[in-house]
């Protein structure tokens, strides 16, 4: 018997690789935790702040995203947010996750870096004990600040090299193309790390191709105006270069007026390693089982298509080719009761 679109995809073993734990704040945790420093919110109720969390554009977002951050202020604080998202994960039926930290929204606050490593460290290898759901942690650049900060925060977290897989490129995208961190990314190449970058979220297609040329990025997150550009649709797709595209995310910020415009099914359709992810889902209205339920219902997906998009989440992720064969066959196990043929290897 096939199973309802729910409990297939909650069922699928799926990889997240767009996730700001910051964005996974909830107004609850940020309520406790400005309750615990003593910090005084301009919001009466945990609900009156979800109540405001609408949004014109990215900029509006940013500005609230980084205030509510200043309730993370010890370790603990951040223990406890990524165990929350980490659990989040687990329910939704994630068996790995690649996680982005903004490391520079909280050390200009004076929280050591030491504070923010320990806290999040210690709740991932936590969760990879009691679930099983391994991991990978992307140390994230701040776009709107300049690229000697950038600099200066790489080096500040050399002391946790063997800790951090990547480096990202994310916050303001207009008027911050790729081209001004390419220094930083080339010297996180000479440490051996992998790299990452936002690009035509908000900005245009020539900076998906400035992160791919100069920052030399593994993948592409978010992506979505690379259509604005058929000869880059056709190189993304002849290279597979992976777009870690965020549905709900997209919708919330007006990138796309409603869920059925949106443009995966059709970037799917040309071959595109295409991935679904939550992006900040305590701000956007849904994890990761809910970006794929909106684009199964909305875009009309198969279980086949919501297969090839799990199936891609691994392709696109930094873990070892055994390890993505091993979930690879797990999802054509769940694909074969659906009637439809596993996908080829």
């Amino acid at each position: 018997m096939a199973l309802a679109t729910r409990d297939f995809i909650r069922a699928l073993p799926k990889a997240e690789l767009h996730v700001h734990i910051e964005g996974t704040l909830e107004p609850e945790l940020l309520f406790a935790l400005a309750t615990k420093h003593g910090i005084k919110l301009p919001y009466r109720s945990a609900a009156e702040l979800r109540a405001a969390y609408s949004f014109a554009d990215l900029q509006s977002f940013l500005d609230l995203y980084y205030t509510a951050a200043n309730v993370l202020r010890d370790a603990a604080d951040f223990h406890a947010l990524a165990s929350a998202y980490l659990r989040r994960a687990h329910a939704d039926g994630i068996v790995h996750v690649e996680v982005f930290f903004d490391p520079q929204t909280h050390t200009a606050r004076g929280i050591p870096m030491a504070a923010v490593m320990a806290g999040l460290t210690q709740a991932l290898d936590e969760a990879q004990a009691q679930t099983g759901i391994t991991h990978r942690l992307i140390l994230c650049f701040l776009r709107h600040l300049s690229a000697e900060a950038a600099m200066q925060t790489l080096e500040q977290a050399l002391p946790w090299r063997d800790q951090l897989t990547a480096v990202g490129l994310d916050s303001s995208e207009q008027g911050n193309p790729p081209a001004k961190f390419t220094a930083v990314f080339e010297r996180a190449r000479t440490l051996g790390l992998l790299s990452v970058a936002h690009a035509g979220e908000e900005g245009p297609p020539a900076y998906i191709e400035e992160a791919l040329d100069l920052l030399q990025v593994r993948r592409i997150d978010h992506g979505v105006r690379c259509v604005e550009d058929p000869l880059l649709v056709a190189r993304l797709a002849r290279e597979r270069v992976p777009l870690t595209v965020c549905p709900l995310s997209n919708i919330r910020l007006r990138v796309f007026e409603r869920m059925s415009d949106h443009n995966l099914k059709f970037l799917l359709d040309q071959g595109l390693c295409v991935t679904v992810n939550s992006d900040d889902p305590a701000y956007f209205g849904g994890y990761l089982l809910d970006n794929y339920l909106a684009v199964a219902t909305d875009l009309g997906l198969s279980h086949a298509q919501l297969a090839q998009l799990a199936r891609n989440s691994f392709e696109a992720a930094f873990i070892e080719p055994a390890v993505k064969q091993r979930w690879y066959a797990r999802i054509d196990e769940l694909l074969r009761p659906d009637g439809s043929p596993p996908i080829p290897g």
